[in-house]
């Protein structure tokens, strides 16, 4: 996605492909930090992202590290000739959390030729680390 403006990467990567996982769960890219190479997004937490306590699904968690984790990879790499695909994800939940909205934010730990590792962490409004994921993309041919 070289040469395209922060607005245009994120007005893409938010209507990436058609109904897809990400839109279900209401995640939104909101930055990207094309120097630093970072990108966040947000989801709401609600019932249908909850487990049967009432807190959010460990599961949901991993969606939206995973969203970001991959989507970092495919923007820094050239789409026309490769794919940036998870092949293993470490997700350690460190808080619960009930309601209102979390933030996730990826970076590169290791960005290499043919496989990048990212951490993504997961916070609530207050900046509180809900969850901290570590995510391993192989870069591969198209």
């Amino acid at each position: 996605m070289k040469g395209q403006t922060k607005e245009e990467i994120l007005a893409f990567i938010n209507n990436w492909g058609g109904e897809t996982l990400a839109k279900a769960m209401e995640i939104k890219f909101i930055d990207i930090d094309l120097e630093n190479e970072t990108l966040t997004a947000t989801m709401p937490v609600l019932p249908r992202t909850h487990q049967p306590f009432g807190i959010m699904h460990g599961g949901a968690s991993c969606v939206l590290a995973e969203t970001l984790g991959s989507s970092l990879s495919n923007i820094f790499i050239d789409g026309d000739k490769y794919y940036g695909v998870g092949t293993n994800i470490n997700s350690n939940h460190l808080r619960s959390k009930k309601d209102g909205i979390v933030t996730a934010t990826a970076r590169f730990i290791r960005k290499g030729k043919t496989m990048h590792v990212s951490e993504i962490e997961i916070r609530d409004e207050k900046g509180t680390l809900i969850n901290h994921t570590t995510m391993t993309n192989n870069i591969i041919n198209r």
